[in-house]
């Protein structure tokens, strides 16, 4: 038995998330491991927006509520300590969901992959090369089906996926701007990622205005990160035959009454087709992203930032910061380094 810091959900979160929704607890993992299981140490997790929804009850979702006074679970990096599955052997470093906890037992592996390469910081294993990345290329280039010279739009764009799908886009020879929520976010965006452009949108009184200057020709391929007025305005400005895939919806996550779209006319008007998506539907490509991603990281084509925060106490404040927009880049939670 081993002492086993964990992070629990306090209640059912109605509003604002608070640091105080989340409680950090001690108890005692057992090391008696079912049989097909296996037990973890977690060494990185990847605090992820989607995570708020589970924190309320929901029904027919793709994804289970957490349930109050239990650990909740995320994406994240692990180390097997020990095991009864033959597919995971003690030393594994592994990738996948996990509790929110320094000790988990795994019993589902679907969602679970050994990693294959040591070559780039484990850490990756939570962004760019977990599902975040997964969800840039998918979300790019198997949803909008790209063409070279068109005009991206991204939204939330310093964020995990947001500085991905940029990164993409210019290298497949697309136009990009994207938006962020302060200056120091819009300087990153042009001076560290490549954009063409970036602007501010708390500066800007009217978003659908904000939109036209910044796209005087429209849009082609919209990334959604954001929902609401954001998206309001975007759609009338899209080009005809545009694309919208809806990665996430970060601004309605708080709100007890979502934001109404007014401008669907326009979606019929130009043909414009928008799909949602859940990344844990397309893991069978992951390998595919795999072969794809890591030589233009190892090749030093991708910037990739991290805002990493070291132990599991600070997970609380590190997963509320997203909402705030307080992190720039992919946040990560450091629980163990080894």
């Amino acid at each position: 038995m081993e002492g086993n810091k964990q992070i629990v959900l306090k209640d059912y979160v109605k509003g604002l998330i608070k640091e105080s929704d989340l409680i950090l607890k001690t108890s005692e993992i057992k090391r008696d491991i079912p049989n097909g299981a296996f037990l973890v140490k977690n060494l990185y997790l990847s605090c992820d927006p989607y995570m708020r929804s589970r924190m309320v009850k929901m029904e027919c979702s793709y994804i289970d509520s957490f349930t109050p006074g239990e650990v909740i679970e995320g994406y994240g990096v692990a180390k097997v300590v020990d095991s009864s599955n033959q597919k995971f052997k003690k030393g594994d470093l592994i990738c996948g969901m996990t509790g929110w906890e320094e000790y988990s037992i795994i019993k589902s592996t679907e969602t679970i992959f050994k990693i294959p390469s040591m070559d780039v910081p484990l850490s990756y294993y939570t962004g760019i090369l977990g599902l975040a990345g997964l969800t840039a290329y998918v979300g790019f280039y198997e949803i909008c089906s790209p063409k070279k010279g068109e005009i991206v739009f991204i939204s939330a764009a310093s964020g995990a996926v947001g500085q991905l799908v940029g990164q993409f886009a210019k290298l497949f020879g697309c136009y990009v701007v994207g938006s962020a929520g302060s200056q120091h976010k819009v300087d990153f965006l042009k001076n560290k990622l490549g954009f063409d452009d970036a602007f501010n949108y708390k500066e800007e009184s009217d978003q659908n205005e904000a939109i036209k200057r910044y796209f005087p020709e429209g849009i082609d391929i919209y990334i959604e990160n954001v929902g609401g007025k954001m998206l309001d305005a975007v759609i009338p400005n899209m080009r005809p035959s545009g694309r919208i895939t809806a990665c996430e919806m970060i601004s309605q996550y708080d709100v007890e009454e979502t934001d109404a779209t007014h401008n669907l006319m326009s979606a019929i008007i130009k043909k414009i087709r928008m799909q949602g998506f859940v990344v844990f539907d397309y893991f069978n490509l992951y390998p595919n992203y795999l072969e794809m991603v890591l030589p233009l990281i190892k090749q030093g084509k991708l910037a990739y930032v991290e805002d990493i925060v070291e132990g599991l106490e600070a997970a609380p404040a590190a997963l509320v910061g997203l909402f705030s927009g307080r992190n720039v880049g992919k946040q990560v939670v450091l629980v163990a380094r080894d």
